[in-house]
C-alpha cells in the first residue's frame, strides 16, 4: 500500500499567491518578504505533507514572476565554518551557488544579488565573494549592526542600518531568502526598509514561514515535526501570546519569533515613524499551507515518521562528532511525545534482521562488521540486503529492490562476477585500497556498464527512478559512496548510529 496524499498543491498555490499579492498591495506596492525554510528542494515539507512539491515555492515565484525579484543572504560565519546542508551533503556557500544555478537554469529566474551578512573579513569569505563577483553576480557586504539588539536609536540610524549599502530593486515584491536559518534575512529586510523610508518609500515587511503551521493545534504531529527538525536550535512551538491577547484567538508560532517580536515591532515603528500594522508575530506571517491539508490522518502519520528519521539522524551526527548529546536527548523526548519509537519505522526491524542474517555467511563482510539494509517499495513491499565480501549492504538492497520491481528472479546476476572482480582488483592493486567491496556509487556505475550485455540489467536500470521517495534503513552510517548514491536516487534514508568499519580512516 502506497503513501496516502495529505496535501493539495494546486489549492495551496492559488491561496498563497493571492495572499502574497494582497500583502504587496497593503504595503504600498513594495514588500520585502522574508522566505523562511528552503526556497528549493524543501524535502522536510514534502516528507511531512505527502503530496507537497519540494519546489512549490519556485512554482509560486513563477506565478509572481512579473512582480518579484530575489535577494540571497548568506551568513559569513557559515561560509567560514563550512556549515553543511545535510540533504545535499554540500556546504552553504556551495548551496548558494547551486541555488543561483537552479534559479537561472531550471526556473528561468534571475537573482538580484547576494548579501554576505555579519562579515568579519574572513579570508575564506573574501574568496567566496570574489568567485561570485568575477562571474558578474552583484555582492553586498553587511557587517554586524551597531547597537543590536538593545539600542533602537542606534540601530535605526545612519550608524546602524544606514551603514549597510542600499540594494537597488525594481519590482514590487522582493523575496529575501538564504540557504538556512540565521542567514541574516531579517536584518537585510530591515536594512532595506530603513533605506526605503529615507527615500520616502513606504515599503512593508512580511514573513513567509511554512512551519510551524499557525492554524494547526500546538501538539499536532506536523508542528511537533518542526520541533524535531530544529532540535539542534532548541526551537519550541508555543501559542502566540500577542495574537491571543489582541484578538482572543489561538495561533501557533515558535519561540524565536515570539521572543523577537517586541523588538521587531519597535524597530518597524521607529523606521516608519508610525504605529506598526502588526500586533503579533502571526500577523507578520503570510502562510496558507494549513488550508491545503486534505488528509489530516496521512499528515499525522507522515509527521511521526519524520520525527523518527530526525532522531536517527541526530544520533548519527553525535557519533560523528558534529552533534551534541543534548540534541539527541531532545529528539528522543519529542519522539516519545508523539507516542513513537524507532521500531515504528517499518524498515528498521527488517534491516536489523538482515544484519543478523549476514552473520550466518561463511565469510565476514567489511572488516568483520555485519550490516543489513531494507527498502520499502512504493507498493509497501520491503526488500532487504546484507553486506558480503563483494558488496555493501546498501548496494545489495538496491539491486534486490530493482530486481523485484522488474519482476526478475532473485538469483539473476545483474552485474557479471568478472566485472565485480575487476573492480576489486583495481582497488587492491592500483588504488591500494583497504576496502575492496563495492559501494553503491560503484555498483550503479557497474550496473550501467552491464546494460549493453544483459537484458536483465537493462530492465533493472529502468526501475531505479521508482525508488525516489522510498524509505530505507541501514544498520550502520553510510560511507561516502553509499550516501552519495542514495542521495542521487532520492531515497529517504535512516541509519543506526554505528560505524560501517572498525577502521578509523577508510579510504
Amino acid at each position: 500500500m502506497g503513501k496516502q496524499q495529505a496535501f493539495d498543491v494546486e489549492k495551496y498555490l492559488k491561496e498563497q499567491t493571492a495572499a502574497i499579492r494582497e500583502r504587496v498591495t497593503q504595503s504600498d506596492n513594495k514588500l520585502y518578504l522574508e522566505f523562511g525554510g528552503k526556497l528549493v528542494f524543501d524535502y522536510h515539507a514534502a516528507r511531512v505533507l505527502p503530496g507537497f512539491d519540494p519546489n512549490v515555492k519556485m512554482q509560486l515565484l513563477q506565478e509572481l514572476k512579473d512582480q518579484a525579484e530575489i535577494i540571497l543572504c548568506i551568513y559569513a560565519g557559515h561560509i567560514d565554518q563550512r556549515k553543511t546542508r545535510a540533504d545535499f551533503g554540500i556546504t552553504y556557500d556551495a548551496d548558494a551557488m547551486k541555488l543561483i544555478d537552479d534559479l537561472r537554469g531550471d526556473w528561468g529566474l534571475e537573482i538580484n544579488s547576494v548579501v554576505v551578512t555579519r562579515y568579519e573579513d574572513q579570508p575564506s569569505v573574501r574568496q567566496f565573494i570574489n568567485s561570485l563577483e568575477r562571474r558578474d553576480i552583484r555582492v553586498y557586504i553587511h557587517r554586524a549592526t551597531k547597537g543590536y539588539p538593545t539600542d533602537i536609536d542606534l540601530i535605526v540610524s545612519d550608524e546602524g542600518y544606514g551603514m549597510n549599502p542600499y540594494i537597488e530593486t525594481t519590482k514590487p515584491l522582493v523575496v529575501i531568502t538564504g540557504p538556512g536559518p540565521n542567514s541574516g534575512k531579517l536584518g537585510t529586510c530591515l536594512s532595506q526598509l530603513y533605506h526605503e523610508h529615507k527615500r520616502g518609500n513606504k515599503a512593508g515587511y512580511a514573513k513567509f514561514e511554512s512551519f510551524p503551521i499557525w492554524n494547526l493545534p500546538l501538539k499536532h504531529p506536523v508542528n511537533i515535526a518542526y520541533e524535531a527538525a530544529t532540535a539542534d536550535l532548541k526551537d519550541v512551538n508555543l501559542i502566540d501570546p500577542f495574537h491571543l491577547e489582541t484578538y482572543g484567538k489561538t495561533s501557533i508560532n515558535y519561540n524565536r519569533d515570539v521572543d523577537v517580536f517586541p523588538l521587531l515591532k519597535r524597530i518597524l515603528e521607529k523606521i516608519s515613524g508610525s504605529t506598526s500594522v502588526y500586533q503579533s508575530p502571526t500577523d507578520m506571517g503570510v502562510n496558507r499551507i494549513g488550508f491545503a491539508i486534505i488528509n489530516d490522518d496521512a499528515a499525522c502519520e507522515a509527521a511521526k515518521q519524520e520525527i523518527i528519521r530526525r532522531t536517527f539522524r541526530y544520533a548519527c551526527e553525535y557519533m560523528m562528532g558534529i552533534g551534541s548529546r543534548d540534541t539527541v536527548d531532545r529528539a528522543k523526548l519529542i519522539m516519545q511525545d508523539v507516542g513513537c519509537t524507532e521500531m515504528d519505522r517499518s524498515v528498521v526491524s527488517y534491516a536489523r534482521d538482515a544484519a543478523v542474517a549476514a552473520q550466518g555467511d561463511p565469510e565476514k563482510g567489511n572488516d568483520g562488521i555485519y550490516c543489513g539494509a531494507a527498502i520499502e517499495l512504493p507498493d509497501g513491499t520491503i526488500v532487504t540486503g546484507k553486506n558480503s565480501p563483494v558488496m555493501h549492504a546498501a548496494a545489495s538492497a538496491v539491486l534486490n529492490a530493482i530486481k523485484q520491481l522488474a519482476g526478475l528472479p532473485d538469483k539473476l546476476h545483474l552485474i557479471s562476477p568478472s566485472i565485480i572482480e575487476s573492480i576489486a582488483e583495481m582497488k587492491r592493486e592500483i588504488k591500494d585500497s583497504a576496502a575492496v567491496t563495492m559501494d553503491l556509487e560503484e555498483t550503479l556505475i557497474a550496473l550501467g556498464t552491464s546494460t549493453t550485455a544483459s537484458s536483465g540489467a537493462y530492465l533493472a536500470v529502468k526501475q531505479l527512478k521508482k525508488l525516489r521517495g522510498c524509505e530505507m534503513h541501514i544498520t550502520h552510517m553510510p560511507p561516502p559512496g553509499d550516501e552519495a548514491g542514495l542521495r542521487d536516487l532520492g531515497i529517504h534514508l535512516t541509519s543506526d548510529p554505528r560505524f560501517s568499519s572498525d577502521r578509523l580512516l577508510s579510504i
